[in-house]
């Protein structure tokens, strides 16, 4: 297994109500060249974790990160107009909770982290620190 140090929240940057698959995402980014679908889940409109490439594989999802981190997008990312917000359902937000909790709880307090904090994009379209915090838990031995 690789080296964990961090999960990189990401958005799909489709239009907010738009479903999209595991299976589109995967078609669009072989297009793009890569090997297969660059996110290791992807949350879905009502709330699954779909696997994507699994998290043994070195993601494809924010550059020069990819080879310790773990990618996760949730779909949506943008309004009706195409500008960038937060769309996440209800579902999606309590879904990428329970995805940062088992993944800490697999690999350790690891930092949670936008991509926009590493690329010039407002993906994934909402504040990941003000969500999820990089702060250790205290309740942890």
């Amino acid at each position: 297994m690789r080296a964990i140090n961090e999960i990189i929240i990401h958005c799909t940057a489709t239009a907010a109500g738009r479903n999209v698959t595991v299976d589109e995402l995967r078609a669009w980014h072989k297009q793009r060249g890569f090997k297969d679908i660059g996110y290791h889940y992807v949350v879905t409109l009502d709330g699954d974790i779909v696997n994507g490439r699994p998290i043994t594989m070195c993601g494809a999802h924010c550059q020069g990160h990819n080879a310790n981190s773990i990618g996760i997008a949730y779909v949506g990312g943008l309004d009706a107009c195409g500008k960038p917000a937060d769309t996440r359902t209800e579902a999606q937000r309590e879904a990428l909770k329970v995805a940062v909790r088992v993944l800490r709880d697999a690999f350790g307090d690891v930092p949670v982290h936008g991509h926009n904090e590493y690329a010039n994009k407002a993906c994934p379209c909402f504040d990941v620190n003000a969500e999820f915090g990089n702060q250790p838990k205290t309740n942890r031995l």
